[in-house]
């Protein structure tokens, strides 16, 4: 017999296991009244209520829903509610400007949009037949009818859409399947070693690759979900006091955040020798490791991986080979990707690039063959990251073949950013490139000839009209020319080379 895989199971078990156990914390802050006392008995409740309205709005299985906001216990349940009953989740990040939103509700065939009070303006603007404010429109669930069963359950189907900023100037739709995303989040909680008495934290947005699977797995195992919808390295400090946290995902600025708060922290760091905090998007500098060993006194694991891939592709946890080790060398050793977790084969080309292959990876991009079979080619998935793997057998991410910076855990494309900065009347030429930041990661810079009189403040305020704030370059720098090859072409790692000399990767 076979029965397929659905997000379903995970909600489906805590309902059945832990059906009095609060399930979500709600963020106390936001702009519509928090959902209080979410147990996983109510969560249940909550995810079928909305698929039953979904019912009654007619969206058929298969139907894409989107949601526009940032962390919340409402986001949270449209994992389960959305998806669980056969529809397509489309998590849009809420930072992205009105344009960037339009397109993917558009380019997605969003039948319903829901977003954030925060974020409601955008709703004017979306050609889309049902629209919702969470927290304000009653009408988001229908409590007192059933929903229909989807009717026939499908490992295969797509479960959410994830859009991601790539190697072109519009974002490509990441088609995850519920396999995809059953086995990452089974995987990933195994490897974290997520149990019952987990106290999850979210410091990552829920929307970034549906929260790297931890809203799937957290819940599955009956642990407890605190919202947290603004990134504060106080504010995440006094959370892990309040609630006992254990764990927690973050980008390397989010760890920054953290450690910059213990400078002024009064009294004992909490959750020492009980935080487990997972990093990905860029490694860490060593020190920083070092840091959350010795001064917080947090568990420190690294993953690596891309939207594409669920996202789990390596993990580098402590081991016991290395209990003799000092905080430094730990470190060191903690500072690369990782190991494959289980499942996962990793391969590295003649011309360095990583590949992939696991039953994490991408059904395809939505409404684009042809960048799915680029992606795809030899039945690997192409990263677009260079690296190599060690004597351990540990990858060591060394640079990116793709035109892709990720700067505080978020993917910019630098091609979108340069069609952006060449709108202005007094840029000529243009490159834009990732330098070294210890805050960041990495820095959106970009490399501009340009008329006389024009100024970097100037440049900076223009990209702010399209886009996205983070996207949006921090450093601006006048020269006279940019480097190209005989046939025109930018060469960027020229370009590259003075920012990340004395590094030992071109990745940070």
């Amino acid at each position: 017999m076979h029965y397929p895989l659905t997000i379903r199971d995970f909600l489906d078990r805590a309902v059945h296991v832990y059906p009095d156990r609060t399930a979500v914390v709600d963020e106390p802050d936001q702009p519509a009244a928090p959902l209080e006392g979410v147990t996983y008995r109510r969560l249940g409740e909550l995810a079928r209520a909305q698929a039953a309205r979904l019912d009654e709005l007619g969206v058929p299985e298969g139907g894409r829903v989107a949601v526009v906001s940032q962390n919340s216990a409402r986001l949270m349940t449209s994992f389960f509610g959305v998806s669980g009953w056969g529809r397509v989740l489309v998590p849009i990040n809420f930072r992205l400007t009105r344009p960037e939103i339009e397109y993917i509700v558009g380019h997605s065939g969003a039948e319903v949009v829901y977003a954030d009070p925060s974020c409601a303006a955008v709703l004017d603007g979306l050609d889309v037949k049902h629209k919702f404010v969470l927290g304000e429109d009653d009408a988001l669930f229908r409590p007192d009818a059933e929903p229909r069963p989807w009717a026939a359950p499908d490992e295969a189907a797509t479960a959410t859409i994830n859009y991601t900023s790539g190697t072109t100037a519009r974002p490509k739709g990441v088609q995850l399947t519920h396999r995809n995303l059953w086995l990452n989040a089974t995987t990933f909680a195994m490897h974290a070693s997520v149990s019952e008495r987990e106290v999850y934290l979210h410091t990552l947005p829920m929307f970034h690759a549906n929260g790297w699977g931890m809203p799937y797995g957290v819940t599955g195992l009956g642990g407890r979900h605190i919202v947290l919808r603004q990134v504060d390295g106080a504010e995440i400090l006094r959370r892990v006091a309040e609630h006992g946290v254990t764990l927690m995902c973050a980008a390397p600025a989010v760890v920054n955040a953290v450690l910059d708060a213990v400078t002024t922290w009064e009294g004992e760091i909490p959750g020492r020798d009980r935080v487990r905090i997972i990093c990905a998007g860029a490694p860490p500098p060593t020190r920083t490791i070092e840091r959350i060993l010795t001064e917080l006194g947090w568990e420190f694991l690294q993953i690596y991986g891309l939207t594409e891939t669920s996202p789990l592709l390596t993990i580098n946890r402590d081991r016991d080979e290395w209990a003799g080790l000092t905080p430094g060398d730990k470190a060191r050793k903690l500072s690369r990707a990782g190991v494959p977790g289980l499942g996962v084969r990793l391969e590295v080309d003649v011309d360095g690039e990583v590949l992939a292959a696991s039953n994490h990876n991408l059904d395809g991009y939505w409404e684009q063959p042809a960048e799915t079979a680029a992606a795809q080619a030899g039945n690997w998935f192409h990263t677009g990251d260079g690296g190599h793997i060690d004597d351990e057998g540990y990858l060591v991410i060394s640079d990116r073949k793709k035109d892709v910076i990720i700067s505080g855990g978020e993917n910019v494309s630098s091609i979108e950013v340069e069609d952006a900065l060449t709108g202005h009347p007094g840029v000529r030429e243009v490159a834009v490139i990732g330098t070294p930041d210890d805050k960041w990661g990495e820095l959106v810079t970009g490399l501009v000839v340009a008329d006389e009189g024009v100024t970097a403040e100037e440049l900076i305020a223009h990209c702010r009209t399209r886009l996205a704030g983070f996207k949006c370059p921090k450093r601006i720098e006048f020269v006279e020319s940019l480097p190209r090859t005989a046939t025109g072409k930018l060469q960027k790692f020229k370009l590259r080379e003075p920012y990340w000399a004395g590094h030992e990767r071109q990745v940070h």
